[in-house]
């Protein structure tokens, strides 16, 4: 988790949303793909963290399917991003703070644990350093309130 608390740091530093995703192989213990929030920078609502690191790790194995792997993210994933991590077979899901106004791995709903669907991981882990990961996002949202 302290990885995917740098690539918030990173994401902080180019003024976006201080979410940070790393994908790890399970087997090696390697990290084979980072991400950070890119919204505003690209002006696109799909860069989120984790869309990112999927799109890399899928690039660097050269597979959509991410299975034997985990995602370690800052913030708990939205409906988009579990959706992604659904469909990709990511194994392991760790989370850092809860996100009570869009988070669907147990905020709101849980995506992740739906059976209807044709994957489901096999562990989530939530609130990892979660205080870490939610003071990096209150600091910049209140940077940014007084700012305005």
């Amino acid at each position: 988790m302290d990885l995917a608390l740098d690539e918030a740091k990173k994401a902080q530093e180019r003024k976006e949303v201080p979410i940070g995703c790393i994908i790890v192989n399970n087997v090696t213990g390697d990290v084979i793909a980072r991400g950070s929030n890119e919204r505003e920078e690209t002006q696109n609502a799909i860069k989120h963290a984790e869309i990112i690191a999927i799109e890399k790790a899928c690039s660097k194995i050269g597979s959509w399917r991410l299975e034997h792997t985990s995602l370690f993210v800052t913030l708990e994933p939205c409906p988009m991003c579990a959706g992604a991590i659904i469909n990709s077979r990511i194994e392991g899901v760790y989370y850092g703070a809860k996100d009570p106004k869009a988070g669907s791995v147990g905020s709101i709903n849980n995506l992740l644990t739906e059976t209807s669907y044709n994957h489901q991981p096999i562990e989530i882990i939530s609130e990892i350093k979660a205080e870490d990961s939610a003071k990096l996002l209150q600091n910049f949202f209140r940077e940014i309130r007084r700012k305005k």
